[in-house]
């Protein structure tokens, strides 16, 4: 589950991310790192019946609604590697602006915009 995990993880996040994460955990932090990766990405991600791209834009709407903006732009590049467009970004920030307020939507806006234009995407 981890090996399946790890490969998961670096296709969506990059693998110099990821990498950089697992060589940086110490003796406090690999057991979270490890047991993440085998659980979010190896049982999680792994699991074929929804494809990358669903499960980038579940990840926006749901990480949106939480307001953990850290882990937003990184599933937001992630996003646009599995094959996310701009507009079903944007479209995506709309829900979280219905459901869950617009402050939050604003900061999602603010977000997208960033990862957005260092991708060279606005």
């Amino acid at each position: 589950m981890f090996e399946k995990g790890l490969a998961k993880r670096k296709a969506t996040l990059g693998a110099d991310y990821v990498e950089n994460v697992m060589e940086n955990a110490d003796e406090f932090s690999r057991p979270f790192q490890e047991a993440m990766t085998a659980w979010c990405w190896g049982f999680g991600w792994g699991d074929e019946v929804i494809d990358e791209k669903t499960r980038s834009m579940m990840n926006l709407a749901m990480i949106g609604a939480l307001g953990k903006m850290h882990e937003w732009e990184l599933h937001c590049r992630g996003a646009l590697k599995n094959g996310v467009s701009v507009d079903e970004i944007r479209a995506i920030v709309h829900v979280i602006g219905i459901y869950c307020g617009v402050p939050q939507a604003v900061e999602c806006f603010r977000s997208a915009r960033k990862v957005l234009e260092e991708e060279g995407k606005l």
